[in-house]
Protein backbone atom coordinates (compact mmCIF):
# COMPACT_ATOMS: atom_id res chain seq x y z
CA UNK A 1 0.00 0.00 0.00
CA UNK A 2 1.39 3.40 -1.03
CA UNK A 3 0.95 6.59 1.01
CA UNK A 4 0.63 9.92 -0.82
CA UNK A 5 1.03 13.23 1.04
CA UNK A 6 0.66 16.91 0.19
CA UNK A 7 1.11 19.19 3.21
CA UNK A 8 2.39 22.30 1.43
CA UNK A 9 -0.74 24.46 1.83
CA UNK A 10 -3.52 24.99 4.36
CA UNK A 11 -5.34 22.05 2.73
CA UNK A 12 -3.87 18.60 3.35
CA UNK A 13 -4.25 15.93 0.67
CA UNK A 14 -3.80 12.29 1.68
CA UNK A 15 -4.06 9.07 -0.31
CA UNK A 16 -3.64 5.37 0.32
CA UNK A 17 -3.11 3.67 -3.01
CA UNK A 18 -3.45 -0.02 -3.81
CA UNK A 19 -3.12 -1.47 -7.33
CA UNK A 20 -6.87 -1.51 -7.94
CA UNK A 21 -8.25 0.95 -5.38
CA UNK A 22 -7.45 4.16 -3.52
CA UNK A 23 -8.65 5.86 -0.34
CA UNK A 24 -8.31 9.65 -0.25
CA UNK A 25 -8.99 12.53 2.09
CA UNK A 26 -8.60 16.32 2.04
CA UNK A 27 -8.69 18.42 5.20
CA UNK A 28 -8.28 22.09 5.90
CA UNK A 29 -5.81 23.19 8.57
CA UNK A 30 -7.63 25.96 10.40
CA UNK A 31 -5.87 29.01 11.88
CA UNK A 32 -4.31 28.05 15.20
CA UNK A 33 -3.86 24.42 14.20
CA UNK A 34 -0.57 22.85 13.14
CA UNK A 35 -0.17 20.58 10.14
CA UNK A 36 1.39 17.87 12.29
CA UNK A 37 -1.55 17.71 14.72
CA UNK A 38 -4.03 17.46 11.83
CA UNK A 39 -2.00 15.07 9.67
CA UNK A 40 -1.42 12.21 12.09
CA UNK A 41 -5.05 11.70 13.23
CA UNK A 42 -6.22 12.04 9.61
CA UNK A 43 -3.69 9.47 8.47
CA UNK A 44 -4.70 7.07 11.22
CA UNK A 45 -8.37 7.47 10.25
CA UNK A 46 -7.53 6.76 6.60
CA UNK A 47 -5.52 3.66 7.55
CA UNK A 48 -8.47 2.44 9.60
CA UNK A 49 -10.83 3.08 6.69
CA UNK A 50 -8.59 1.05 4.39
CA UNK A 51 -8.25 -1.69 7.01
CA UNK A 52 -4.46 -1.65 7.23
CA UNK A 53 -1.76 -0.86 9.77
CA UNK A 54 1.25 1.45 9.22
CA UNK A 55 3.57 -1.53 8.82
CA UNK A 56 1.66 -2.45 5.63
CA UNK A 57 2.92 0.67 3.83
CA UNK A 58 5.28 -0.19 0.99
CA UNK A 59 6.16 3.32 -0.17
CA UNK A 60 5.58 7.01 0.54
CA UNK A 61 5.25 9.72 -2.10
CA UNK A 62 5.19 13.29 -0.79
CA UNK A 63 5.12 16.85 -2.08
CA UNK A 64 8.51 18.49 -1.52
CA UNK A 65 7.38 22.06 -2.27
CA UNK A 66 7.34 24.89 -2.80
CA UNK A 67 5.00 25.80 0.02
CA UNK A 68 4.89 26.99 3.58
CA UNK A 69 8.18 26.25 5.35
CA UNK A 70 6.70 24.50 8.41
CA UNK A 71 3.88 22.74 6.56
CA UNK A 72 6.28 21.50 3.89
CA UNK A 73 8.65 20.11 6.52
CA UNK A 74 5.76 18.22 8.13
CA UNK A 75 5.20 16.10 5.03
CA UNK A 76 8.89 15.62 4.29
CA UNK A 77 9.64 14.67 7.92
CA UNK A 78 6.78 12.15 7.90
CA UNK A 79 8.16 10.54 4.74
CA UNK A 80 11.71 10.56 6.10
CA UNK A 81 10.49 8.93 9.30
CA UNK A 82 9.00 6.10 7.25
CA UNK A 83 12.25 5.88 5.27
CA UNK A 84 14.10 5.16 8.52
CA UNK A 85 11.98 1.99 8.84
CA UNK A 86 12.97 0.87 5.33
CA UNK A 87 9.99 2.28 3.41
CA UNK A 88 11.13 3.74 0.04
CA UNK A 89 10.19 7.37 -0.58
CA UNK A 90 9.69 9.62 -3.62
CA UNK A 91 9.03 13.34 -4.03
CA UNK A 92 7.07 15.53 -6.43
CA UNK A 93 6.68 19.30 -6.71
CA UNK A 94 3.56 21.26 -5.87
CA UNK A 95 3.56 22.46 -9.49
CA UNK A 96 3.58 18.90 -10.79
CA UNK A 97 0.61 17.96 -8.62
CA UNK A 98 -1.45 20.95 -9.78
CA UNK A 99 -0.45 20.48 -13.43
CA UNK A 100 -1.62 16.87 -13.19
CA UNK A 101 -4.86 18.03 -11.58
CA UNK A 102 -5.48 20.26 -14.60
CA UNK A 103 -5.08 17.27 -16.90
CA UNK A 104 -7.35 15.12 -14.72
CA UNK A 105 -9.90 17.94 -14.87
CA UNK A 106 -9.86 17.86 -18.68
CA UNK A 107 -7.83 21.02 -19.26
CA UNK A 108 -4.99 20.79 -21.77
CA UNK A 109 -2.43 23.07 -23.37
CA UNK A 110 0.27 25.28 -21.86
CA UNK A 111 -0.68 27.12 -18.69
CA UNK A 112 1.07 28.91 -15.85
CA UNK A 113 0.63 27.33 -12.42
CA UNK A 114 0.54 30.05 -9.76
CA UNK A 115 0.90 29.13 -6.09
CA UNK A 116 0.64 31.33 -3.03
CA UNK A 117 4.09 32.57 -1.97
CA UNK A 118 2.64 34.69 0.85
CA UNK A 119 3.93 38.25 1.46
CA UNK A 120 2.13 39.40 -1.74
CA UNK A 121 4.29 37.06 -3.81
CA UNK A 122 3.56 34.14 -6.11
CA UNK A 123 5.45 31.00 -7.08
CA UNK A 124 5.12 30.49 -10.84
CA UNK A 125 5.95 27.80 -13.39
CA UNK A 126 4.61 27.12 -16.88
CA UNK A 127 3.50 23.57 -17.68
CA UNK A 128 2.18 21.54 -20.59
CA UNK A 129 2.48 17.94 -19.49
CA UNK A 130 5.97 18.84 -18.27
CA UNK A 131 7.65 21.96 -16.93
CA UNK A 132 8.29 24.52 -19.69
CA UNK A 133 10.05 27.11 -17.50
CA UNK A 134 12.02 27.09 -14.25
CA UNK A 135 10.02 27.61 -11.06
CA UNK A 136 10.38 31.22 -9.90
CA UNK A 137 9.13 33.63 -7.24
CA UNK A 138 7.61 37.01 -8.17
CA UNK A 139 5.82 39.92 -6.52
CA UNK A 140 2.17 39.57 -7.48
CA UNK A 141 2.28 43.00 -9.15
CA UNK A 142 4.76 41.63 -11.72
CA UNK A 143 2.54 38.74 -12.83
CA UNK A 144 0.77 40.59 -15.70
CA UNK A 145 4.17 41.20 -17.32
CA UNK A 146 5.33 37.63 -16.70
CA UNK A 147 2.17 35.97 -18.00
CA UNK A 148 1.29 38.31 -20.85
CA UNK A 149 -1.67 36.73 -22.65
CA UNK A 150 -0.85 33.17 -21.50
CA UNK A 151 -3.40 31.03 -19.70
CA UNK A 152 -2.97 30.68 -15.95
CA UNK A 153 -4.40 28.72 -13.06
CA UNK A 154 -4.22 29.11 -9.29
CA UNK A 155 -5.87 27.24 -6.40
CA UNK A 156 -9.22 28.76 -5.52
CA UNK A 157 -8.03 30.35 -2.26
CA UNK A 158 -5.08 32.04 -3.98
CA UNK A 159 -7.06 32.95 -7.09
CA UNK A 160 -9.15 35.36 -5.04
CA UNK A 161 -5.96 37.18 -4.01
CA UNK A 162 -4.78 37.41 -7.62
CA UNK A 163 -7.95 38.74 -9.20
CA UNK A 164 -7.21 42.40 -8.28
CA UNK A 165 -3.98 42.04 -10.29
CA UNK A 166 -4.88 39.56 -13.03
CA UNK A 167 -8.65 39.90 -13.22
CA UNK A 168 -10.90 36.86 -13.57
CA UNK A 169 -9.24 35.53 -16.74
CA UNK A 170 -7.65 32.47 -15.13
CA UNK A 171 -8.59 28.88 -15.89
CA UNK A 172 -10.94 27.26 -13.38
CA UNK A 173 -11.31 23.66 -12.26
CA UNK A 174 -14.62 22.12 -11.32
CA UNK A 175 -14.40 20.07 -8.12
CA UNK A 176 -10.81 21.17 -7.50
CA UNK A 177 -10.47 19.10 -4.35
CA UNK A 178 -11.38 15.78 -5.96
CA UNK A 179 -9.30 16.24 -9.10
CA UNK A 180 -6.31 17.13 -6.92
CA UNK A 181 -6.79 13.91 -4.96
CA UNK A 182 -7.08 11.95 -8.22
CA UNK A 183 -3.87 13.59 -9.41
CA UNK A 184 -2.15 12.56 -6.17
CA UNK A 185 -3.22 8.95 -6.71
CA UNK A 186 -1.86 8.99 -10.27
CA UNK A 187 1.48 10.42 -9.14
CA UNK A 188 1.77 7.76 -6.43
CA UNK A 189 1.43 5.00 -9.01
CA UNK A 190 3.82 6.65 -11.47
CA UNK A 191 6.60 7.70 -9.09
CA UNK A 192 7.10 4.16 -7.78
CA UNK A 193 8.33 3.21 -11.24
CA UNK A 194 11.36 5.44 -10.62
CA UNK A 195 14.33 4.88 -8.28
CA UNK A 196 13.54 5.91 -4.68
CA UNK A 197 14.92 9.23 -3.44
CA UNK A 198 17.03 9.22 -0.32
CA UNK A 199 17.12 11.73 1.19
CA UNK A 200 14.21 13.83 0.00
CA UNK A 201 15.25 17.39 -0.80
CA UNK A 202 12.67 20.11 0.06
CA UNK A 203 12.00 22.52 -2.81
CA UNK A 204 12.23 26.05 -1.44
CA UNK A 205 11.71 29.18 -3.55
CA UNK A 206 11.96 31.57 -0.60
CA UNK A 207 14.63 32.15 1.97
CA UNK A 208 13.78 31.21 5.54
CA UNK A 209 12.98 34.01 7.99
CA UNK A 210 16.43 33.55 9.53
CA UNK A 211 18.11 33.99 6.14
CA UNK A 212 16.08 37.12 5.44
CA UNK A 213 16.41 38.73 8.87
CA UNK A 214 20.00 37.73 9.61
CA UNK A 215 21.71 37.59 6.20
CA UNK A 216 25.24 38.01 7.55
CA UNK A 217 24.83 35.17 10.02
CA UNK A 218 23.30 33.02 7.28
CA UNK A 219 26.21 33.73 4.93
CA UNK A 220 28.69 32.91 7.71
CA UNK A 221 26.95 29.59 8.41
CA UNK A 222 26.85 28.69 4.72
CA UNK A 223 30.58 29.37 4.39
CA UNK A 224 31.32 27.32 7.50
CA UNK A 225 29.30 24.41 6.12
CA UNK A 226 31.05 24.71 2.76
CA UNK A 227 34.47 24.54 4.41
CA UNK A 228 33.37 21.60 6.49
CA UNK A 229 32.34 19.65 3.38
CA UNK A 230 35.61 20.55 1.67
CA UNK A 231 37.70 18.91 4.37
Amino acid sequence: MLLGLDTTTERLHLALVAPARAWTRALRVEPGQSHSTVLLPALQALLTEAGIVPSALTGCITCVGPGGFTSLRTGVATAEGLALTGVPVWGFSAFELRARALRVGGLSGPSWILLDGQRTEAFAQKWDGEALTPATKHPSAELPTLLGSDLWWAPAAFRAKLEPVLGSSGTMLEDEENVTLQALVELCREKTGLPPENPLVPFYLRETDAEMNFPHASAHLSEALRRGHAR
